[in-house]
């Protein structure tokens, strides 16, 4: 049974949803600290009593909502015994999950756009080591992986997947067909050049 939240941990609740809601519709700059207020039902004196400013609101609601938590949570539900099937089943639930909350990738366009990737480092310190701990297991993959940081690994799938919803979205808006993933999973897997075939010398 869960236990019951206080007057104070409902009230710093109610800040964070506003501020979300607000911050997505229509920036971190265009929100006032008075809007957050209205919306949320509480006074300024009270939403100061929880955070010492709107920035510590921003950075609060982007450690809650950046799509890397949720990211998290599929790719440690994902089947697939090898990492091919792990990769292709993890990009078709994770693009279909920002297809139904697209809401939370304007929190990384905020994050990219009005503060320069400010927050990036602390995201990276709470996400990165539970990322490379789930493909870990995958290290070697029967001998066939390339002598490479399970690091630049990670970067290439997430780039690849966040690729794929982006132009998805671009060319389908509102769209409920997921993207074709086969071509950008293959160049992800061998990249875009053919392999030269070896030079026989007589």
């Amino acid at each position: 049974m869960d236990t019951p939240l206080t007057r104070g941990e409902r009230t710093r609740q109610a800040i964070l949803t506003a501020a979300y809601s607000l911050f997505v519709e229509q920036g971190y700059r265009a929100t006032s600290m008075r809007q957050i207020a209205n919306r949320s039902n509480t006074s300024l004196s009270g939403i100061y009593n929880h955070f010492e400013s709107k920035e510590h609101i921003f950075e609060t609601v982007v450690m809650e909502h950046h799509p890397f938590h949720r990211m998290l949570q599929i790719l440690q539900d994902t089947p697939g015994e090898t990492m091919e099937e792990f990769i292709g089943n993890a990009a078709q639930l994770i693009i279909s999950e920002l297809r139904g909350h697209p809401d939370s990738l304007n929190l990384v366009l905020i994050g990219i756009t009005e503060f320069k990737g400010k927050q990036a480092p602390e995201l990276a310190g709470v996400y990165l080591p539970q990322f490379l701990a789930l493909f870990e297991r995958f290290s070697g993959a029967q001998g066939r992986l390339r002598d490479l940081p399970l690091q630049a690994i990670l970067i290439s799938f997430v780039s690849t997947v966040f690729a794929c919803y982006l132009s998805a979205n671009l060319t389908n808006p509102g769209g409920s067909n997921l993207p074709e993933l086969e071509p950008q999973l293959d160049i992800l897997y061998n990249g875009i050049m053919k392999a030269e075939k070896p030079c026989i010398h007589a």
